[in-house]
């Protein structure tokens, strides 16, 4: 070898000790920089080589990463930043020759329970690793994660759940509220085996005696044991009073979601239940494995404002039972949701209809408020809160007259509530004038082109028949004649400006009513059986009491509202009819029940007019099919509110509408 590669080998040679003398030449700086870096990115694991060793010693790697890694989850750390400041430069030499740096570190973050900030020092040591190099090292402890965890101690988070807003009417009545219920159960070995005290014990808990017996047949129970059967709220006063009559049985106290009307708005209102395995994971962390949420109606609706949100508190605690907070969110209670809904309204037309199906809204025709919605059959809110059984869910489903069909937010046909409507549309457009009649013979009418189908009408009259004539006797083949005459095109134009085939723009959501299936006339005979109510013309019972609105407000449809909160007297349609065709409608409707249809209001307490409708359900002309009634009526002289009221299956009693309407009109103060 030559003697220049010689002296090169030895200058590397030279070099290479030096460089291994002399270790790592990183910085504190730099190397808590580097710390900092990953404890923002929440890498634990590779923040631990990076420990002094005494810290490496006294805390293991497990431990270390661990605590880090499951403080920060179970407190829902987010938005994590560390930053330090430099000390000055001679003060940072001083402290690298002394084999020691000290940084002072600000640390904030988002938790569980709010913001959480904090300082504190890092502290770096310089020392040998195990190769002999030294380099910097982070002098930690517990109290970099908290301060207050420095001399030990423990996290705990309190929760505090938030109280559930309450429903209440437009008087501050209560609809759904948070009271206290009474959780009833037997214990077996002073109840008995008495099979009539056993039958008398399921009647006045809404249970079947199955019930009770597989309640008493599960593993855990013992004789001397309390066997809980049903919560029942305060308001079941007399079932509670003689439950607690009975020997053997006993109860609890117990906090719970009552709902005053029950049947009476159970569609309206909804209930709260227990939250399944799917909704608890579509709601996330605010909701936990116990917790009530709103199933229908309004309480599912208005989920988000009734249920609050809950309070929390970090709190570290101490062995020597000492507490420090470390943060803490104020728990917020839910939302109280006030209605336009009149309760003594909605349940004295919910009891109307006894046993009968069938849906009735009441609207204010001035500022568009609801004070009523009402489905017939209902079911009790309360058997849902705690829980239903099979049984009991099986017989509300298997009812015949189904109880769990919400059916004012359905649409029906109107049969002849209709004919105010298609009236108001010929007045409009001209093809109806209110003093002209038409010359009608016989009781059927048909074209050539509709293979042979037959309109008819109830009674004839040898006089020609105007628009009055035609709403007080109900005649149907006046105004399929006029619907020929008007055309489908205007027709169907008529009714898209009275909301049909529209979303109606309501809080609660309301089928949209239909003009036909396809959504418009398909033909002349489709449109002339749906201008007096046929056909396949489909509307609420809301969307019934809305139409009437601008025959007694100056053209104008209201928006209808159903909380307090909303601003009334919005015009969802406007220009409907004229005030003098306004005024012919409405001294016509005052007819249909002086000399009309529904004379069975005639002499009710107060003076009522409207409009009645039988919607005949059948597959054609030849077969005979059920038959729902209707009758949307309002006070002749207030006109201050409207009431569509929808029976099913009334052949041969449709005058109980009209009395039923009636009665209640009359009742309203």
């Amino acid at each position: 070898m030559s003697k220049k590669w010689l002296c090169l080998l030895g200058l590397l040679l030279i070099v290479t000790a030096l460089t291994g003398c002399s270790g790592d030449d990183t910085t504190p700086q730099e190397k808590l920089d580097s710390y900092v870096k990953l404890w923002n990115k929440q890498e634990f694991p590779k923040m631990y080589p990076m420990l002094a060793k005494e810290s490496a010693k006294k805390y293991k790697e497990k431990d270390f990463a661990g605590r880090y890694a499951k403080i920060y989850q179970d407190l829902e750390i987010s938005k994590l930043k560390v930053t330090y400041e430099v000390p000055d430069q001679d003060v940072l030499k001083k402290q690298e020759k002394q084999k020691k740096a000290t940084f002072p570190i600000q640390v904030n973050m988002q938790s569980i329970a709010g913001p959480i900030e904090f300082k504190s020092t890092a502290t770096l040591l310089k020392e040998e690793n195990k190769d002999g190099d030294e380099n910097w090292y982070v002098d930690w402890d517990p109290g970099l994660i908290f301060p207050d965890l420095a001399d030990g101690g423990s996290l705990e988070v309190q929760t505090e759940e938030p109280q559930r807003g309450e429903i209440l009417d437009r008087n501050q009545m209560p609809l759904a509220i948070n009271d206290v219920a009474y959780r009833f159960g037997i214990v077996p070995e002073q109840f008995g085996e008495d099979k009539a005290k056993k039958e008398r014990l399921a009647s006045l808990l809404g249970m079947k005696t199955g019930e009770i017996d597989d309640a008493l047949s599960a593993s855990w129970v013992k004789p001397n044991l309390f066997v809980p059967l049903k919560t029942l709220p305060k308001t079941a006063e007399s079932a509670v009073y003689e439950l607690t009559q009975m020997n053997g049985v006993t109860y609890t106290e117990a906090s719970s979601r009552v709902y005053p009307l029950g049947k009476a708005a159970s569609h309206l209102i909804g209930y709260v239940g227990k939250i399944t395995a799917e909704e608890l994971k579509d709601k996330g962390a605010a909701y936990s494995a116990n917790d009530l949420i709103g199933k229908r109606g309004l309480e599912q609706l208005y989920e988000d404002q009734l249920r609050g949100k809950a309070g929390t508190r970090i709190l570290v605690k101490q062995q020597d039972g000492e507490e420090s907070l470390l943060a803490e969110k104020p728990k917020q209670d839910g939302e109280n949701i006030k209605l336009t809904i009149d309760v003594n309204l909605q349940e004295k037309i919910y009891k109307s209809y006894g046993s009968d199906a069938g849906t009735s809204a009441a609207v204010d025709p001035a500022s568009g408020q609801t004070l009523a919605l009402v489905s017939s059959p209902g079911f009790d809110p309360a058997l849902f809160v705690n829980g239903i059984s099979q049984s009991s869910l099986e017989a509300l489903e298997n009812d015949p007259q189904k109880p769990l069909i919400n059916r004012f937010s359905l649409t029906f046909a109107p049969g002849s509530s209709i004919k105010p409507i298609s009236a108001a549309i010929g007045l409009d457009n001209g093809t109806i004038k209110p003093n002209e009649g038409i010359k009608i013979n016989g009781l059927t009418w048909g074209k050539s082109g509709w293979g042979g189908y037959q309109v008819k009408r109830v009674s004839g009259t040898d006089k020609p028949v105007d628009v009055t004539d035609a709403l007080v006797r109900s005649d149907n083949i006046f105004f399929a004649k006029k619907g020929v005459e008007m055309g489908t095109e205007k027709y169907e134009s008529g009714l898209k400006k009275f909301g049909f085939g529209e979303k109606i723009p309501f809080a609660y959501p309301i089928k949209k009513s239909q003009i036909s299936n396809s959504g418009t006339f398909d033909s002349e005979l489709l449109m002339a059986n749906s201008i007096y109510g046929q056909g396949e013309l489909q509307a609420s019972s809301l969307h019934m009491a809305l139409t009437y609105g601008p025959i007694l407000n100056e053209g104008k449809m209201m928006k209808p509202t159903l909380l307090l909160s909303e601003e009334k007297g919005e015009v969802w349609h406007d220009g409907l009819i004229s005030k003098s065709d306004a005024d012919v409608l409405q001294k016509a409707l005052r007819k249909v029940v002086t000399n009309g249809t529904a004379k069975a209001a005639k002499d009710a307490k107060i003076e009522i007019s409207g409009k009645t409708g039988t919607a005949e359900l059948k597959a054609s002309q030849k077969v005979k099919g059920h038959e729902n009634n209707w009758f949307v009526a309002y006070p002749t002289k207030k006109k201050d509110i409207v009431l569509a009221m929808m029976v099913e299956k009334t052949e041969g009693r449709g005058q109980i509408v009209i009395k039923r309407v009636a009665d209640i009109l009359s009742s309203k103060k």
